[in-house]
């Protein structure tokens, strides 16, 4: 089953800015893109370069291509039947203003046909949306659905 997921967002900011936001993810210390205040924080085994192994709860993945400020693609190795990848891209719009776009690509086998539209798509929606809220400025928080509400907290009970 093929999925393709897109979530995009103006920032009034330049690109420089936007990048910048890009080039923290996974840091312990400066993430102003992730948010690990209120999903499993994104981690890596060394800093973000081609290569680096990590992801967030039971979702793994390494980072396949990176081009700092501007894009990064991380591919799929974790939860069995994700065959795909994830990004994110800094799309210039003019000086002042930038789309940050996070898109998922995948082909869902075996089980994943039945954990990604019951539970993981839930879940990916809200956190790429909470991610984006964060970039925006002033932040805004999207409201969860309850069934988001309730995965987490299914979630939560087995963590």
């Amino acid at each position: 089953m093929p999925v393709h997921n897109v979530h995009e967002r103006l920032l009034p900011m330049g690109p420089e800015q936007a990048g910048a936001l890009l080039d923290s993810l996974s840091s312990p210390t400066a993430d102003r893109l992730w948010p690990h205040g209120t999903w499993p924080p994104m981690a890596f085994d060394r800093p973000l370069s081609p290569g680096a192994k990590g992801g967030h709860g039971p979702v793994r993945y390494t980072v396949a291509a990176y081009v700092p400020g501007t894009w990064i693609r991380f591919t799929f190795t974790g939860p069995r039947g994700f065959h795909g990848f994830h990004e994110y891209a800094v799309l210039p719009v003019d000086e002042a203003r930038t789309v940050l776009r996070h898109t998922l690509s995948m082909r869902v086998r075996g089980p994943a046909r039945l954990t990604w539209p019951l539970a993981y798509r839930w879940m990916h929606d809200a956190l790429v949306e909470d991610s984006l809220d964060l970039a925006e400025r002033p932040a805004r928080r999207a409201a969860w659905s309850p069934y988001v509400r309730l995965l987490r907290a299914l979630a939560a009970r087995v963590g």
